[in-house]
């Protein structure tokens, strides 16, 4: 027979037992690190070899100020959009829930569309990528004769969506395996510059001139460090992991992204705009070629031209793991509100549809895809940035964040980024 004096003392070693499980939990462990990994890859694409040239032709001030920003641009925006799908009272909840609970069933289907066309462009931009740098080498760096396009595009793609379709342990063991090498290469690169160093012109600009070139540099930093597509799903996993933790957790691991986005990636864009002058990367911008392309070609050095594919197809293939995450998981939700069809029928019907299209994409090698990543652009922006930062003054669970100083920011540049990119595009 239980005393009364065992029933306490068994709840209490029961609650010594949940605490020390509940404190084990959260230290960091390798869960975390995985999934710091796996969002950094996300970020890291295509985008990074390009980022040097793009923000380093306003010249070295407005750089310097955006690279002060860009640790709270990234952070913050993307703390937002992780507490607002943490904010469900459905534990199991994707984005397309989300959206629906807090700003109806219309709205929140139109606001899971528009999520689901800002990411889907991107990977058929990183399908046609994938296959021209690979190609590329094996032409250029290997001595090959150019493979058939259909064919090494089709088992490129069929390659990667293999991995997504493998689980999360082993979507996971790639993303440690790729993002590794990527971080090492892009440290390496960015000491191996420094002796081609040049002193920057330290003029100031006209403050006209100067303003006009930050706020059309902020679309620049946001896409460039964005892992928005992986959040949903990375958000679902901490909650199913921590519980309880969930939020603690997720904010914890978004900020070691952030900084080990911050660090690796300006150290390698302040390397390559110090090894060239203004001139050659308005050169390099006129050629349309990435910036180790463009390094290569004019020191003809070969182990830049060798290590610039590795690069390129290293952070193309991570960042295509993350994106086809988040639109694998928003074209279920989607599907499975318009019709009767289960989410697992969904999810292998959204599988083979967008291998298809992605393998047609790059088979067709279209002139298009600025104008995609253009359009998908301020959809990213609104859905990263202002969606969130709206939820906050309207979804009781996140009152506590209203006018704080993070939220106003956040808002503001989501904003700002918005207008830039819609008067890049008319202008």
């Amino acid at each position: 027979m239980t005393t009364p004096l065992d029933a306490t003392h068994s709840n209490a070693s029961t609650h010594t037992h949940t605490s020390s499980n509940s404190n084990a939990k959260s230290k960091w462990n390798l869960h975390d690190t995985q999934w710091t990994l796996s969002l950094f890859g996300t970020a890291v694409g295509a985008g990074i070899l390009f980022l040097p040239i793009n923000i380093g032709i306003g010249g070295f001030w407005p750089l310097i100020i955006m690279a002060c920003l860009a640790f709270p641009m990234t952070f913050l925006a993307h703390r937002g959009l992780a507490r607002f799908v943490l904010s469900s009272k459905n534990k199991h909840a994707d984005f397309t829930d989300v959206v629906e609970e807090h700003f109806g069933v219309n709205a929140g289907r139109l606001i899971s569309l528009l999520y689901f066309l800002s990411i889907f462009p991107i990977l058929l931009i990183y399908g046609v990528g994938l296959t021209n740098t690979v190609d590329s080498f094996m032409v250029n760096q290997l001595g090959m004769e150019s493979p058939p396009r259909v064919v090494l595009s089709g088992v490129l793609v069929a390659g990667m969506i293999s991995l997504m379709m493998g689980g999360e342990r082993l979507m996971l063991r790639a993303f440690s395996i790729l993002v590794y090498p990527l971080v090492g290469i892009l440290f390496f690169l960015s000491l191996y510059l420094i002796p081609s160093w040049q002193m920057p012109d330290m003029s100031l600009p006209e403050v006209g001139n100067f303003g006009k070139t930050l706020w059309l540099s902020i679309p620049i930093i946001v896409f460039s460090f964005s892992h928005a597509a992986a959040i949903s799903s990375f958000v679902h996993v901490q909650r199913e992991h921590y519980d309880d933790l969930a939020t603690r957790k997720s904010e914890a691991i978004l900020k070691r992204t952030s900084l080990l986005l911050i660090v690796f990636v300006l150290l390698f864009v302040f390397s390559c705009v110090l090894s060239l002058t203004g001139e050659q990367m308005a050169q390099a911008k006129a050629d349309n070629v990435s910036v180790l392309s463009y390094l290569a070609n004019i020191t003809h050095n070969s182990f830049i031209a060798t290590l610039g594919p590795l690069v390129a197809f290293i952070a193309i293939t991570s960042s295509f793991l993350g994106h086809f995450l988040g639109a694998r998981e928003s074209f279920t939700g989607l599907v499975t509100k318009q019709t009767q069809l289960g989410a697992k029928t969904v999810d292998k019907i959204g599988v083979v549809i967008m291998f298809f299209a992605i393998w047609f994409c790059a088979v067709k090698n279209p002139s298009i895809l600025d104008m995609m990543d253009q359009l998908s652009g301020p959809i990213i922006a609104m859905i990263l940035f202002i969606m969130p930062m709206i939820a906050v003054y309207k979804v009781p669970a996140l009152h506590k964040y209203r006018n704080r100083l993070s939220t106003l920011f956040v808002l503001a540049v989501g904003a700002l980024a918005v207008f830039a990119l819609i008067y890049s595009m008319i202008k």
